[in-house]
């Protein structure tokens, strides 16, 4: 089996390291928009060849590890590929990708997700490890090819990943608030503290909860804005949601209502019981 990677970078880069040691693959072929991206690739062995866009059409299986807004734009130009051909999308949303795949390959298309990353991106971010124990969310399998789905799942579990099965539109709700939210917050914390506080403050003073939660601001720029773009009307539900409860801790300390404070925190430490 020939495997195309289209862009190598954390979770592109990740998967190729994986499927280059797997049995049922023959070999692992990438294309990178960065001519950069694609020699810190082949340097770092993360696929076995460097190929132009065309000769990743005569795959049989294709990934799509780029950022969201250019996975609408690469199905288009994947259209006219063979029936046989398995196409996985590894974006961070899924309804408005499902809903642009051009209908002659919505057959090959199978929309999957791995709950997986770090806030490094590019080639030399990726290693092996990441996906490995990772749940990877495939969406509106029901749409796909029986023979693709079954391929997409031998893969991504003989890459060590758990899979979950969900609707698009569950998974774009729910991820606004598990994901992409804690992004927003984070971004927001990091400005606010940008614009208070010294470079020297924030290197004497930050301990492990400031870097804990400022950690995922350092995440790819326009990466984040195509999320926040796709999944807009969750993210702002979150937010409202977020907000609310910032309004409650706000009123608490406001008026010294230290008891009902102290539960409300004892009901967020609830989370020990999940994580």
């Amino acid at each position: 089996m020939r495997v195309g990677i289209v862009g190598l970078g954390l979770i592109g880069g990740s998967l190729g390291l994986n499927l280059r040691d797997m049995k049922l693959i023959d070999k692992v072929v990438g294309f990178d928009a960065s001519k950069t991206n694609e020699q810190d690739a082949i340097r770092l062995g993360l696929v076995d060849e460097i190929v132009p866009f065309e000769a990743i059409k005569s795959c049989d299986v294709i990934f799509l590890a780029i950022p969201v807004e250019a996975v609408m734009q690469v199905l288009e130009e994947l259209k006219d590929i063979s029936p046989e051909t398995t196409i996985v999308d590894l974006g961070s949303t899924k309804e408005k990708i499902v809903a642009s795949c051009p209908p002659s390959i919505v057959p090959n298309f199978v929309a999957a997700h791995p709950m997986a990353g770090t806030e490094n991106s590019g080639p030399k971010s990726a290693f092996k490890s990441l996906l490995n124990g990772a749940v990877v969310v495939i969406c509106d399998d029901l749409n796909a090819g029986e023979v693709h789905i079954k391929r997409a799942v031998e893969i991504l579990s003989g890459a060590g990943m758990r899979i979950v099965f969900m609707s698009a539109k569950s998974h774009d709700h729910h991820v606004a608030l598990i994901s992409h939210l804690p992004h927003a917050i984070s971004f927001a914390l990091v400005n606010a503290t940008l614009k208070e506080e010294e470079k020297r403050n924030i290197l004497n003073l930050a301990g492990g909860s400031f870097i804990g939660m400022s950690r995922i601001a350092k995440s790819n720029t326009q990466m984040w804005v195509d999320i926040f773009k796709q999944n807009r009307q969750n993210l702002l539900e979150s937010v409202e949601k977020f907000e609310n409860q910032m309004q409650i801790c706000k009123e608490f300390i406001e008026n010294e209502k230290w008891d009902e404070l102290a539960k409300w925190i004892e009901d967020a430490r609830r989370l020990r019981e999940i994580l």
